[in-house]
């Protein structure tokens, strides 16, 4: 999408997100008598009904309780004299989103961020998660990755660790255990060089997860992911160096800790070059 005359939408809409995923809407133009949210690769739609703001504008609002499936909804107009139609982005106002922290009581961590699609259209990145463990801050070192998050919706024991999954190979795991501290605080020192082992060419995939009571525990994995802010696809956003599993001794395989397009976090090994 240019921006030029000939390529704009009919419509334009504002968004205002609240830290309990409420977001109102407001049309620029009238016309339409409702805002569509499709949800992609599936048939789930959730309708909002327009009703006149104080400043004149057909407003609505996607409530907090209404129940947005996790994945991405794409935004449309619909009574307009096209029928439903894709909207273009107006000004979103995140402000509420950055940083927030739910209550460590909170058992269902729900997301909602409104954005921009590569082809300029409105759409809202939706997560709900129930436990949830929220990445923070990483830090990098020679053969070793420490991540420190906070997880909700279900208690660590003693015996909780972090547990790398190779994808595409079912049972292949690397575990460490997790320092955890209060309200459900917990870190976790990830070795490089267990992920590196072994022969094969290409990039391995490690997806980390947390195991609140190990693995004898009766929690099931939770997915460590970064979801509490106001970044719908942190992948291209946060970009980390990749660095040596070894010791420097050796040639050795690279590390990269990276955010996949659902702000999962994971660990990509690349073989050393030769």
């Amino acid at each position: 999408m240019t921006g030029t005359s000939e390529d704009r939408l009919p419509y334009a809409v504002d968004c205002t997100a609240e830290a309990d995923g409420t977001i109102r809407f407001a049309v620029e133009a009238a016309g339409p008598t409702g805002l569509v949210l499709k949800r992609r690769k599936s048939g789930d739609r959730v309708r909002l009904a327009l009703t006149e703001a104080p400043d004149g504008r057909p407003s609505a609002v996607l409530e907090a309780a209404t129940e947005l499936a996790e994945g991405r909804w794409d935004v449309f107009t619909e009574g307009g004299p096209a029928g439903e139609q894709r909207v273009e982005p107006g000004l979103r106002d995140l402000r509420k989103l950055i940083d927030r922290t739910p209550p460590p009581t909170a058992t269902t961590v729900v997301a909602r961020v409104p954005y921009r699609t590569a082809d300029g259209t409105l759409a809202i990145r939706s997560w709900s998660r129930s436990p949830h463990a929220e990445a923070g801050e990483l830090t990098g070192r020679a053969g070793a990755l420490t991540v420190r998050a906070q997880l909700y919706g279900a208690a660590l024991g003693a015996d909780a660790m972090v547990e790398a999954r190779l994808r595409g190979a079912p049972g292949q795991v690397h575990r460490e255990p997790a320092r955890t501290g209060a309200d459900g605080a917990f870190s976790c020192t990830l070795r490089y060089g267990p992920l590196a082992a072994g022969d094969g060419e290409g990039a391995r995939l490690w997806d980390l997860w947390l195991l609140p009571e190990g693995v004898e525990g009766g929690v099931p994995g939770v997915r460590i992911s970064r979801i509490l802010d106001d970044i719908a696809d942190r992948k291209s956003v946060f970009v980390y160096p990749g660095s040596p599993c070894g010791d420097g001794a050796v040639r050795a395989a690279t590390a990269t800790p990276y955010y996949t397009v659902d702000n999962d976090l994971s660990v990509r090994i690349d073989a050393p070059k030769s």
